[in-house]
């Protein structure tokens, strides 16, 4: 397993360098322990794993927990969880990179706010990357909070027959995937 830090990619192939084509995407976050005047405790934080899929800068199709399978059948959320809680993956996505619409070069993993909280209120944010193994590939960890409602987590690029995963780890002001898109162009 990789680590990723911001910034960095990762191209997606196995060991003998054939594409990977199945993945599964896991969002996973706690709540902070406490905050607040005399120790209240954190308000639940309803945050969403969303992938969209982007033709230049042209928005192609999405999969969030409004449309949880895009049109091509390439990408498919697994179910909302609005508050964090449990162990593991809090939020799934599954990703088929042999059916995604050959025009689209870029899906764009976000996590957003619905309810419009501060990441300042999450803790031990993390996206992680797993094969049709379960094995895990690789994660990213957000360290250090984020006062925004919304994070470009990264980003899978296509590059030729390969895909490479990006990691972004940039706050973006947005509670709803789409209404992100302007804020998503430097990402495309």
């Amino acid at each position: 397993m990789i680590e990723l830090s911001k910034g960095q990619e990762l191209a997606l192939t196995t060991e003998d360098g054939r594409p990977r084509t199945l993945l599964r995407l896991g969002l996973g976050w706690d709540k902070v322990p406490t905050a607040g005047m005399m120790g209240t405790g954190a308000p639940d934080v309803d945050l969403d794993a969303s992938a969209l899929q982007f033709m230049g800068e042209q928005l192609f199709d999405l999969a969030f927990y409004n449309n949880l399978r895009t049109r091509d059948g390439s990408t498919v959320h697994l179910g909302d969880n609005k508050t964090g809680s449990g162990e593991g993956d809090d939020e799934t996505l599954t990703v088929d990179l042999a059916k995604v619409y050959a025009k689209v070069d870029t899906i764009v993993l976000l996590v957003s706010s619905y309810q419009g909280h501060s990441l300042t209120w999450v803790d031990r944010a993390y996206v992680r990357l797993l094969d049709t193994d379960d094995v895990e590939v690789a994660r990213f960890r957000i360290t250090a909070g984020v006062d925004e409602t919304g994070l470009v987590m990264a980003t899978l690029v296509r590059s030729g027959e390969h895909w490479v995963l990006r990691a972004i780890g940039d706050g973006i002001a947005v509670r709803k995937p789409t209404d992100s898109l302007a804020a998503l162009t430097p990402y495309l």
